[in-house]
This record gives structure tokens, C-alpha cells and sequence, in this order.
């Protein structure tokens, strides 16, 4: 079966899926025909009402698309790389990666702050996770979650906090947990599965706990995003049934399937948390990244022409009613399968997953298995191009609106050559991200450039806030020749953009240009958090 996709967990999950007869059916061309009703983010106008004026280029580059890497802390995978590190080796290792995700064009860090039923903060509810310390319950001498969203913020990328709801341990011995760990206080909250000990998603008040944990953090940190990955119920293991038939019968009335019970309890889970986080912080993102595969179409008519492992009969994760439904601001489904593959085609996957969002105001990003590249079978380890392909792909469906790579670490290590091939075509240029209107906002009045100065790397420039506002940061373009008449169309194309940089308390900020030999024009926006555009400044130009 296609199975696990993350490396989150002890061993390394099946990647080669066990076909089964699938029924090809007209997925694709439903999907082509979707992708022109959903106008995506990437090739919206800019904000500015000027620019409405335009005539965009037939090789104009759009400016919006979501750039993210996953930020794993289970297992030390990404970050920390080691337990038992110091505060200070700790946070440099953080900004390493921080920077390194602006220098690859990213502009978003998905970072997991809840591996195991504990924590990358002072939590009341769990304890310091164990992944920072090498003990659970150890003060790790300072907040791991303030540091990581105050360096993202100040490297204007956007922080996902990244949990996972029911795995309580990679063991499954209570007695390994500290003494007050809810889970050994609780222990008809749990179940022992696969050699793992997760929260029984059936029980209620282990439900209403782990929204209560997670929450915290979203109430009280700086976050931009909530994010799940592919973990409900456990993956299937063989020769082994998930032990809640007693949960079942407790708490399972009204339902004749215990599946459809299962589902239901997640689906309960999703939504409570989707609405706990729009009324803690109405502009705080929810997103899922499921398996790939929802269902097979020889199954189910509405699922996808593929024959892998279902995410909805095997881990109870009904991830396209969570769409429909309006639960999430975006889904990123871990599509981590080559161009091509017979049971699980990337090429078929895509648009499916695009049908699925087309009629809705869920983003869609893909989520990428960098983590493949060079270490398996087939394209992945032959072709470093095959990451390149898939962006190529992307580029023709036009409800896609960006991607994330599992993992940071594999951006820099196994992945590098394949991430290199992905600048050089995909993101040579830097990009903003993509706006939801549904979670409100709206762009600030337009800056000010301040002056200039020559500096050893470029020019340094200065901007400031239109009186009494208080943007979260400013894009700076380049545009070759003397000032444009207004409209300012070259704002609308990312080949102008040079980049962004957050403002400072004071609102100002100081940006350093790279050198350009000849004449340019330089012109500034403001935006807020939520990344709605203010029209051009007035024009900075060095004849």
C-alpha cells in the first residue's frame, strides 16, 4: 500500500504503494474543466487600483505563491538536531535554518512546536517535550516557540505552528512518560498501537484536552498558521486492530460502522479547532496536510484514478469533507510520488486535488517529498529534475497556489541539487503570499522611500509609514528607466521585485538593494500581516 510520507516515527513507512484495480475514469477532465472556474491568488492584480490600468506582459512572472519548508522537531529531524543542545546552540542552529529558507525564496517555515503530546513552550497543559532537552518535563532555559516566531517574523516569513493532535509517544510504556503527564493520569484517554501510545480520538474528553493544549499556544504566541499533518488514527499496521472497541461502545450511539464513528470523531476534532482558532485570532491560518490519496475512484466515484492506500477507510481522515465543508484555509496534501507512477501519478493527483478546491475558498498547496530525492528507486533518485517537473506541472493548474518540501534538512543535504534546479527555474525571482480575503485585512495606505545611500553591498534604502499606519512589512521594486507615468505596472511583476523586510516597532525599515548597473526607479508598498498590497510610493529614482 502507499503509506506514510513524513519520517516522523520510528521507521520508515511503505513508499511503494500495492496496486489495485483501478477504474480510470473522467477525474481529468473534470479537473481541467475546474481549473478555469477557480481564479488562484498567483496571478491576481495587484492591489493597487492603478494598476487595474494594466496590460500585464505575456512573460510577466506573478508575485504570489506560497514557498514553505516543513521545520520537524520529532526525532530531531530538523530542528533541534540534537537533544541536550544549549539555549544559544539551539537558536543559532534556528536562524541558520531561518536564513537559508530566505536565501532558497521561501517565505513561510511550517515548524512543529507539539510532537508528542508535549511542548516547544511553557505549556500548563503538557510537558517541555523531550526533543529539546532529551528529558521530557526539562526547562530548556528559555521559550523555544517565542524565539522561533520572533526570528521568522524578523525574516518577514510567515510561522506555521505545526502539531500533531493524538500521539502521545514513539513507545508505548506509560511509565516512560513524567509522573503528571495527562496521558498516565488519564490512562482510559489512551491506546497502545503499532508500539506507539496515542490519545483515543473517541473519547471525548481526550478530544476537548488536546484542542485545550494546542489552543494555548494559539492564544497566547504570534503564530500565522495552524497546521496538522497526516497523523489521526494511526496508519495501518498489520495483523493488528486499533484497540477501542470499549470507546465504541461507550460513546459510539447513533452509529452503525465503527469507521464512519472514527471519522466522525475526527471530523469533530477538525472542526472544534477551526472554530477555536477563528475566535481566538480571525487571522490566524488552519491547514491540513493529509495523505495524498483521499479515496480510489474504483471505490468511491468522487475519489482520484489511483490505487494507493485510502486515507479515508484506513486512517478515518476525511479530508475532502474538511474542504467542502469550509473547515480550513488551505489543504496540502503530501502528493511525495513521481510524474508517472502507475497507482499514484502526481500528474492525476494535482488537478484532482485542485477539483476538490475549486469551488471552495481553500487554498491549495502541494506538499513535496524532498525528502525522496537521491534515496529512492525510479525518478526520485535518478532525475534531480523531478522536483523541477512538478512545479512545471503546477504552473498549468491554476488553482495551485504554492508548495511546501518536507524537510527543511533535505533542502540542504540529500536535496540540494534538485532544490538548486527549483530556484534557478521556479524561484529566481522572490514572491509574496497568496491572500485569503476570508480571513479580512487590508492593505495600508501607500509608504514612503525616505532617501538612499550607497552601501558596499547596493543601495540602502529607507522607508516609512503613511501617517497613522502600521504595516507589517514593505516590497521594494526596481524598474528599469525613469519613473513610469502612473499606473505603475511594473509592480505587478515579480521580476521588478526585489524583496521584503519587515517593519520595525516604529514602523520604518531599511532595505539594501542589490547594485544594478544603469538607470532604475525604486518604488516601495506597504502590506499587512495578511499581505494585502498598498499602491506604489511615490518613485525613488537614481538616473
Amino acid at each position: 500500500m502507499l503509506a506514510h510520507t513524513h519520517r516522523n516515527r520510528p521507521r520508515r513507512a511503505l513508499d511503494v504503494p500495492i496496486p489495485r484495480t483501478a477504474l480510470w475514469g473522467g477525474v481529468m477532465a473534470a479537473a481541467l474543466a475546474a481549473s478555469f472556474m477557480h481564479a488562484p491568488q498567483a496571478l491576481a492584480a495587484p492591489e493597487d487600483p492603478r494598476t487595474q490600468e494594466c496590460e500585464p506582459e505575456e512573460d510577466a512572472v506573478p508575485k504570489r505563491q506560497m514557498r514553505a519548508e516543513w521545520v520537524a522537531g520529532v526525532e530531531n529531524i530538523d530542528w533541534p538536531t540534537e537533544q541536550g543542545m544549549s539555549a544559544e546552540e539551539q537558536q543559532a542552529e534556528l536562524v541558520e535554518l531561518y536564513d537559508g529558507a530566505v536565501d532558497r525564496g521561501l517565505n513561510a517555515v511550517v515548524v512543529q512546536v507539539r510532537p508528542t503530546a508535549d511542548a516547544f513552550w511553557p505549556s500548563p497543559h503538557e510537558p517541555w517535550s523531550e526533543w529539546l532537552t532529551g528529558e521530557q518535563g526539562g526547562d530548556p532555559g528559555y521559550d523555544p516557540l517565542e524565539f522561533a516566531v520572533e526570528a521568522a517574523h524578523e525574516r518577514n516569513l510567515e510561522f506555521h505552528a505545526w502539531y500533531n493532535p493524538y500521539r502521545v509517544a514513539m513507545h508505548d510504556d506509560p511509565s516512560r512518560l513524567v509522573e503528571d503527564h495527562p496521558a498516565r493520569e488519564n490512562p482510559d484517554w489512551t491506546f497502545s498501537y503499532g508500539g506507539q501510545l496515542y490519545y483515543d480520538p473517541g473519547v471525548p474528553e481526550a478530544r476537548e484536552f488536546v484542542v485545550e493544549a494546542m489552543m494555548h499556544s494559539v492564544d497566547n504566541y504570534d503564530v500565522d498558521g495552524v497546521h496538522f499533518d497526516d497523523y489521526f488514527y494511526p496508519y495501518p499496521v498489520d495483523d493488528e486492530e486499533i484497540p477501542d472497541e470499549d470507546t465504541y461502545a461507550e460513546h459510539g450511539e447513533g452509529f452503525d460502522d465503527i469507521g464512519d464513528w472514527r471519522r466522525d470523531n475526527v471530523d469533530t476534532m477538525v472542526r472544534e479547532v477551526s472554530e477555536a482558532v477563528k475566535a481566538s485570532k480571525p487571522h490566524v491560518k488552519f491547514g491540513i496536510s493529509p495523505f495524498g490519496i483521499w479515496r480510489n475512484s474504483d471505490t468511491d466515484p468522487a475519489g482520484s484514478d489511483t490505487e494507493g492506500m485510502e486515507s479515508y477507510d484506513e486512517q478515518y481522515a476525511d479530508s475532502r469533507k474538511w474542504v467542502t465543508e469550509g473547515w480550513l484555509d488551505y489543504i496540502n496534501p503530501q502528493l511525495y510520488w513521481h510524474i508517472g507512477l502507475d497507482v499514484a501519478d502526481y500528474s492525476v493527483l494535482v488537478p484532482w486535488w485542485e477539483e476538490v478546491a475549486a469551488t471552495t475558498d481553500t487554498h491549495l498547496y502541494i506538499g513535496q517529498g524532498a525528502y525522496k530525492v537521491g534515496e529512492e528507486e525510479g525518478p526520485w533518485s535518478d532525475d534531480p529534475r523531478e522536483l523541477s517537473e512538478h512545479l512545471h506541472l503546477n504552473q498549468d493548474r491554476p488553482g495551485v497556489h504554492g508548495d511546501v518540501y518536507f524537510s527543511a534538512t533535505s533542502l540542504r543535504t540529500n536535496a540540494q541539487e534538485a532544490f538548486e534546479i527549483v530556484q534557478e527555474e521556479h524561484y529566481a525571482h522572490p514572491a509574496l503570499v497568496p491572500i485569503d480575503p476570508d480571513l479580512g485585512g487590508e492593505a495600508p495606505p501607500e509608504p514612503t522611500v525616505t532617501g538612499s545611500e550607497p552601501v558596499e553591498d547596493g543601495l540602502e534604502l529607507g522607508m516609512a509609514p503613511a501617517e497613522g499606519s502600521e504595516p507589517a512589512y514593505y516590497a521594494v521594486y526596481a524598474i528599469e528607466g525613469p519613473p513610469e507615468e502612473e499606473p505603475v505596472c511594473g509592480i505587478g511583476d515579480a521580476r521588478n521585485l526585489l524583496g521584503t523586510v519587515r517593519a520595525g516597532d516604529d514602523g520604518t525599515a531599511t532595505f539594501t538593494a542589490p547594485a544594478h548597473e544603469g538607470e532604475y526607479t525604486y518604488y516601495a508598498t506597504a502590506l499587512d500581516r495578511l499581505h494585502h498590497e498598498s499602491g506604489a510610493s511615490e518613485p525613488h529614482h537614481l538616473p
